[in-house]
């Protein structure tokens, strides 16, 4: 059977800088597809692909022994299945297939597994009562990890906050300079993670897991929305950002959200964020 140092599941906006962080340093990568297109970009990057379909089992029956595997895989709106059939059954055919294949798992989670909605800070120890479909899909998810017939024998949960970086505000930028109303309550509490120090955590976790650990990963200060779009305009030279809480938002809430507290995991590894703010991300993020 092929071996590998990281066997990644979901090559999109944060796996594939997983995948360069690694090849950067000499480490033999593989990554599970389901396209045969995609498959032949990633082997010309050097990323040994497996094509593969995770809600199909006997797909995953030739996946190569690694020494880690980092599992982030994304929803595809244009996607057949259902967000819920990829998240937790896609993850249980994956759990099932990996058993023996791995000396550690790390696991992507979202912070909308916690459903305060009034401000309050959350950290790890905190009640996860989801209360929007996707945050209970992802709980549902992590409960898989509870199980002892599917847990691997070292794993981790990173629960992210909101990613951006390079390539992640094209939407927001062009809204911005149109006036498009932006949604939601503006004094609600975003949590962020530039992609860079999210890549750097998840290269730790890989290098250094902690048995059974679940981890929140955000920068150091949450922000409201209103002045993150206001900071966001003011430094791409938008107009004053309008709000309105008649535009449906990807939450779907309309309360104050939560602050998250990422000291845990900060302290477990010894690691300071390069982008502690948006104040000092925003200028690599729309470079």
């Amino acid at each position: 059977m092929n071996s590998c140092d990281l066997l990644i599941f979901g090559c999109g906006y944060l796996g594939r800088c997983v995948a360069d962080r690694y090849l950067a340093r000499g480490a033999a990568v593989s990554v599970v597809t389901r396209s045969e297109v995609k498959a032949r970009e990633l082997a010309g990057l050097g990323i040994a692909p497996v094509v593969a379909d995770l809600l199909q089992p006997p797909t995953l029956r030739l996946l190569p022994r690694a020494r880690s595997i980092l599992y982030c895989v994304g929803y595809d709106r244009e996607s057949s299945c259902t967000k819920r059939d990829l998240y937790v059954q896609g993850l249980r055919n994956v759990l099932s297939a990996t058993r023996g294949l791995a000396d550690g798992f790390v696991y992507i989670s979202s912070t909308s597994v916690y459903g305060q909605d009034d401000g309050s800070w959350v950290d790890e120890a905190s009640p996860t009562e989801p209360i929007t479909e996707g945050g209970e899909i992802c709980r549902d998810a992590e409960h898989l990890f509870a199980d002892p017939a599917l847990a691997p024998k070292t794993w981790t949960i990173l629960r992210l906050a909101g990613l951006y970086g390079p390539g992640r505000l094209i939407a927001r930028v062009e809204g911005l300079k149109a006036s498009s109303p932006v949604g939601g309550n503006p004094e609600a509490w975003l949590n962020l993670i530039h992609r860079d120090d999210a890549v750097t955590i998840c290269e730790r976790t890989l290098d250094g897991l902690v048995p059974s650990a679940t981890f929140l990963v955000c920068d150091d200060r949450p922000i409201t929305r209103q002045e993150y779009y206001r900071t966001l305009a003011l430094r791409i030279g938008a107009p004053e950002p309008i709000f309105s809480e008649s535009v449906p938002t990807r939450q779907g809430t309309t309360g104050w959200n939560k602050r998250c507290s990422s000291q845990r995991i900060k302290q477990q590894y010894q690691v300071e964020w390069r982008y502690p703010t948006i104040d000092v991300g925003l200028p690599s993020a729309l470079e």
